[in-house]
């Protein structure tokens, strides 16, 4: 009896394996790097002179930029991208000082995606823009036209954008602001 034991144990495994549902392959490698992008528009500009295309941000869109850059220290950012306007500037200025990363400026109308994406892969990247031109480039991110223009007083939406390998996922947050 002591040597059926063995064999029916050898059995009991062989069957356990023979049943178990076949393994799938991951759709990407394993090793594949993911690149999140963070797209927000410019927080709340002063609109005081109708004359000035580059004003700066108002009060609240000063808290608005502090408020952005605390949601987003929970993220290891890698890169800051803005175009090169102040509200942009100073939307990212308080996540730069925090995560203590250097701001790079960026032409939305000139942007050579694949080097864009191929710069930052692996990477977790904030890019501030402004209504028309943050859908603009998270469609181009995405390879469809998903996003319309935003309404020019939405300064309260985050784009993500998670690219692995062939697989790209996006997802647009509306974060509702408590005003103290």
């Amino acid at each position: 009896m002591k040597v059926a034991k063995p064999v029916v144990l050898f059995l009991l495994c062989t069957l356990f394996l023979a049943c178990k549902e076949e393994q799938k392959l991951p759709a990407e490698p394993v090793d594949a790097l993911t690149s999140t992008f963070y797209f927000i528009r410019h927080a709340e500009k002063d609109r005081s002179d109708p004359e000035n295309i580059d004003p700066e941000l108002t009060q609240d869109g000063l808290g608005r930029a502090m408020k952005w850059a605390e949601v987003l220290d929970h993220v290891a950012l890698d890169a800051i991208y803005t175009t090169d306007y102040e509200r942009t500037s100073m939307t990212a200025a308080p996540a730069a000082v925090k995560q203590d990363i250097t701001v790079q400026y960026y032409d939305p109308r000139n942007v050579d995606l694949e080097a864009f994406k191929a710069a930052n892969l692996g990477k977790n990247v904030l890019v501030v823009g402004h209504s028309n031109t943050t859908p603009d480039f998270v469609n181009k991110m995405i390879g469809e036209e998903k996003y319309d223009g935003m309404d020019d007083t939405d300064n309260s939406s985050m784009f993500i954008v998670q690219i692995t390998g062939n697989s790209t996922t996006d997802i647009r947050l509306k974060i509702d602001w408590v005003k103290n």
